[in-house]
């Protein structure tokens, strides 16, 4: 190996350890936060572990305005079930674009994909009308139904569907006698999985980080979700303000994100670079 190879090679190296530090360094604060008072959060950074770990987990789990068990419920039921319905719903989309020849194709593809230009908050003021109107507020149906809609997930199922899935496949079950949602299920699902986990993974957390409509939502205290108690907690007053609290919260926000992305991280890398390629 060539000097100028390996010097690329120990840049790419140092680039690479420096990201990682970056990446994970904050994660550490967030942690360590955790198991301090406020107090000595206050006093400023430390690298060592504080001793009120316990005490901060006990006063976030029992903090009369704030029920955190119910909003880690809530949490879990929204997320879950809108990363379920949106990735079920656009591969059933993408499938039906990638397999099927109807005049109109073209102008439903390129309609879903203007979707995605539109930002949330311009239709926010008429969904809200319009949930309120069908005595949906304060109810978990808004917050998981509209997830069916997503035109994101759908763009990349129709990308992977056409780097990964030759229509000889559909065609070759159809004249086995296969019906449309047998070859689906059975045919074409096993073969998308890395993208279905992929985007089930990005789904789930941007569901599980919503606060925006979830807090137009939602009203009663014990149907909010994570989100929405931890800026509760911030925005307390100043004689009820405990940072050991909030870091501990947002801890136990991050727990579940970190569980599900090191059970699927396999599918991720390879997921992302098929559906990134078109055959």
């Amino acid at each position: 190996m060539s000097r100028l190879a390996k010097l690329k090679k120990a840049v790419v190296y140092t680039v690479l350890l420096l990201l990682t530090f970056l990446c994970l360094f904050f994660f550490y604060c967030l942690v360590i936060n955790a198991t301090r008072s406020h107090p000595e959060i206050s006093k400023g950074f430390s690298f060592i572990p504080g001793k009120s770990f316990a005490a901060n987990l006990y006063n976030v789990l029992h903090n009369e305005n704030l029920p955190v068990l119910y909003g880690i419920r809530n949490s879990l039921i929204i997320a879950g079930s809108s990363a379920a319905l949106s990735v079920y719903v656009s591969a059933m989309t993408a499938y039906a674009i990638h397999a099927y020849e109807f005049r109109l194709r073209k102008a439903v593809y390129l309609f879903i994909i203007l979707i995605m230009m539109i930002p949330t908050q311009v239709t926010t003021l008429g969904f809200l009308k319009l949930i309120n109107n069908m005595g949906l507020m304060d109810s978990f149906i808004p917050l998981i139904l509209p997830s069916m809609a997503a035109p994101v997930v759908f763009y990349f199922m129709v990308s992977y569907f056409e780097s990964n899935l030759p229509l000889e496949i559909i065609e070759s079950a159809r004249i086995d006698g296969s019906n449309e949602f047998y070859t689906f299920h059975v045919i074409v699902l096993p073969i998308v999985k890395p993208a279905l986990a992929v985007q089930g993974i990005f789904a789930f957390v941007a569901s599980w980080n919503n606060y925006f409509v979830p807090s137009l939502v939602l009203k009663s205290n014990i149907k909010k979700t994570l989100p929405i108690l931890i800026a509760q907690l911030r925005s307390a007053d100043f004689l009820k303000f405990d940072m050991g609290q909030v870091y501990m919260l947002i801890t136990i926000a991050i727990i579940p994100v970190a569980v599900i992305y090191l059970c699927l991280s396999k599918f991720i890398i390879g997921g992302v670079t098929a559906g990134s390629v078109k055959g």
